[in-house]
C-alpha cells in the first residue's frame, strides 16, 4: 500500500517523465550527413544556399532524408554512407568550382536523428567519445624552438636599435642557440651598454664575459620570460585550432594542452579525416598594406583594380582597393592580444613588433596620417582584409587597433 503523500508521488512521476523524455534522443541513432559551412566571412550560409544545394541534389538524382539549417551550417541527412560520399563530391564541385577560391567547407559528419522539438527543449543525445563513436585524434607538437628563435632574433634587432639610439658602439651581435652575444672593444663601452640594456630589457639576463680585446655581453632569457613565450605560443595555437575546428561542426571537440609543447585534438563523430587534417594543418600569413586613397572605392567585386592595386574583401563583404606593396608581414609581430580601448571601452587588438617592424611602421604611419591601413589574412590563396583602420597617430613598436 502506498503511504507516501500525493505530492511526493507526483514528484517521482514528474522525475520519471522528464528522465524518459530527455533520454529519448539516444534511441533515434545517427545518420550520415554532409555539412556545409562558410570558409571565412565572405561566404554566406543561409536559406538561399540551402535551396541551391537541394536543387543540386535533385538535379543529380541523389536522394536525401532532409536538410536543416542552423548556426553551424547546413546539414543534409542521407540513408547510407555511399550516398553521403557521392553527395559530398557533387555538392563540393557545385559550391567550390575548380579554379576558384573555395568559399565553403563541405565535410562528412554524423548527425542525430532525434526530432526537432526535442532539440528545442534541450533534449540532446549523449555525445560519445572516440572510443564509442569513432572520429579523429590528432597530437600536434608546437615548434617551441622556432618561437624562441624568433623572439631572440627580435631582441637582437631591438638591442641594435637601442644601442644605436644611445650612441653606444659595438663590434657585432650574434645569436647562438638561446643566447645572444654582443662584442665590444673596451671595458667602458661594455659597461655603458650593459647599463642601457639592463634598464631597457627586464626579461633578459646580461652577463659580462671575456677580457682584453675580446669583451662581450652574453644575453639569455629569464625563466619567467621563457615560460611566458612558450605559454603564448601554445595559447595562440590552441585559439587558432578552435577557430578551425568550428568549420568542421564537430560536437564537443576536445582541444587541450598536453605537456609543455603538445596539443591534443579529438573530434568525435567526424568521418572526413582528410578534410579535418587539411583544415587543422592550414597555414596562414599576415600582411599590412595601405589602402589606395587616390581612387574611388570599388562598389563590386568585379571591378578592375588600378595599376599597382589589388581588390580584396573586408570581413563584412565590402570590397576595398589595397596597394600591392607590402608594408610589413606577420614575421615582425612579436605579440598580439585582445583587449579593450581605455577611452572608448571598445574591443581592440594590441600588437607588438620587433625593432625592424617598429621602425618601418613608424615611418609609414608618419607619412600617411589620416589614411587607412589594412591587415590582410592570406590563407590557401584567399586574401581577406580582417581589419581596415584609419591611422590616427604615429605608430611605434606597440600600437592598438
Amino acid at each position: 500500500m502506498n503511504k507516501f503523500p500525493l505530492w511526493k508521488n507526483g514528484l517521482i512521476l514528474l522525475a520519471l517523465v522528464l528522465g524518459t523524455l530527455y533520454t529519448l534522443p539516444n534511441f533515434f541513432g545517427q545518420s550520415p550527413a554532409v555539412q556545409i559551412s562558410a570558409q571565412g566571412t565572405t561566404a554566406k550560409v543561409d536559406s538561399a544556399l540551402a535551396i541551391r544545394v537541394e536543387q543540386v541534389l535533385h538535379d543529380t538524382a541523389i536522394p536525401y532524408i532532409r536538410s536543416t539549417l542552423d548556426e553551424s551550417g547546413i546539414k543534409i541527412r542521407f540513408a547510407d554512407p555511399d550516398t553521403q560520399l557521392k553527395a559530398r563530391d557533387v555538392v563540393d564541385r557545385a559550391l567550390n568550382p575548380e579554379g576558384q577560391q573555395a568559399g565553403y567547407v563541405v565535410a562528412l559528419n554524423l548527425v542525430p536523428n532525434s526530432p526537432r522539438w526535442l532539440s528545442d527543449i534541450g533534449a540532446l543525445p549523449m555525445y560519445l567519445g572516440l572510443d564509442l563513436s569513432g572520429g579523429v585524434h590528432f597530437l600536434l607538437q608546437v615548434d617551441m624552438k622556432a618561437a624562441l628563435t624568433k623572439r631572440l632574433d627580435s631582441y637582437a634587432s631591438e638591442m641594435r636599435g637601442a644601442l644605436r639610439d644611445k650612441r653606444v658602439y659595438y663590434d657585432g651581435i650574434t645569436r647562438d642557440g638561446n643566447r645572444v652575444t654582443l662584442r665590444f672593444r673596451d671595458e667602458a663601452t661594455r659597461a655603458t651598454a650593459h647599463q642601457v640594456l639592463d634598464n631597457e630589457y627586464r626579461d633578459l639576463i646580461f652577463k659580462d664575459e671575456g677580457s682584453g680585446a675580446d669583451l662581450s655581453i652574453v644575453t639569455s632569457l629569464k625563466q619567467e620570460a621563457l615560460t611566458s613565450i612558450q605559454d603564448q605560443a601554445l595559447k595562440q595555437n590552441i585559439l587558432a585550432l578552435r577557430n578551425r575546428v568550428n568549420e568542421l561542426g564537430a560536437k564537443e571537440p576536445i582541444i587541450q594542452q598536453q605537456g609543455s609543447d603538445r596539443i591534443i585534438v579529438q573530434l568525435p563523430g567526424v568521418q572526413d579525416t582528410a578534410k579535418a587534417k587539411d583544415i587543422i594543418g592550414r597555414t596562414a600569413t599576415l600582411e599590412i598594406r595601405l589602402v589606395d586613397e587616390d581612387h574611388a572605392a570599388p562598389t563590386s567585386i568585379t571591378e578592375t583594380p588600378p595599376f599597382g592595386d589589388e581588390l580584396v574583401l573586408e570581413r563584412g563583404g565590402a570590397p576595398v582597393f589595397v596597394k600591392k606593396q607590402v608594408v610589413l608581414t606577420g614575421e615582425v609581430i612579436t605579440d598580439a592580444g585582445a583587449g579593450f580601448d581605455s577611452q572608448s571601452n571598445r574591443p581592440s587588438v594590441n600588437i607588438s613588433m620587433d625593432s625592424k617592424g617598429a621602425r618601418i611602421i613608424r615611418q609609414v604611419s608618419r607619412d600617411n596620417l589620416k589614411k587607412r591601413m589594412a591587415i590582410l589574412l592570406i590563407e590557401k590563396g584567399r586574401t581577406e582584409a580582417i581589419s581596415v583602420a584609419t591611422i590616427q597617430d604615429e605608430l611605434g613598436a606597440r600600437f592598438q587597433i
